[in-house]
């Protein structure tokens, strides 16, 4: 079983930015499916990006042209830098990864096997 612990949450102003790490431990995330899930204050959970083994990424509308999730096979890190912070992106900050058995990668929840503990991100207006 690996660990994934993430780091980089704070509290900002509206319009800053942000860059989340996640290091995995336990194996190698160079075949994995790996992604950031997020929830707010009342808000279910929700998908915020995913990037496949081959590099290709995807994100939520809501997030998109604004976050970049990027991995680093060799240090065996997730990262996902959040520019343009709006409020509503108020919310703990789950890494989360898929086993490699598991084809494809996009943001169901229910494909993920692993979940970080979260780092929470506070923006206020």
């Amino acid at each position: 079983q690996g660990q994934l612990v993430e780091s980089g949450g704070d509290s900002v102003q509206s319009g800053g930015s942000l860059r989340l790490s996640c290091v995995v431990s336990g194996y190698t995330i160079s075949n994995r499916c790996m992604g950031w899930f997020r929830q707010g204050p009342g808000k279910e959970r929700e998908g915020v990006a995913s990037v496949h083994r081959d590099g290709s990424s995807s994100y939520a509308d809501s997030v998109k042209g604004r976050f970049t999730v990027s991995r680093d096979n060799a240090k065996n890190t997730l990262y996902l830098q959040m520019n343009s912070l709006k409020p509503e992106d108020t919310a703990m900050y789950y890494c989360v990864d898929s086993a490699p058995w598991r084809a494809g990668c996009n943001l169901a929840a229910s494909r993920y096997d692993t979940w970080g503990q979260g780092t929470q991100v506070t923006v206020s207006s």
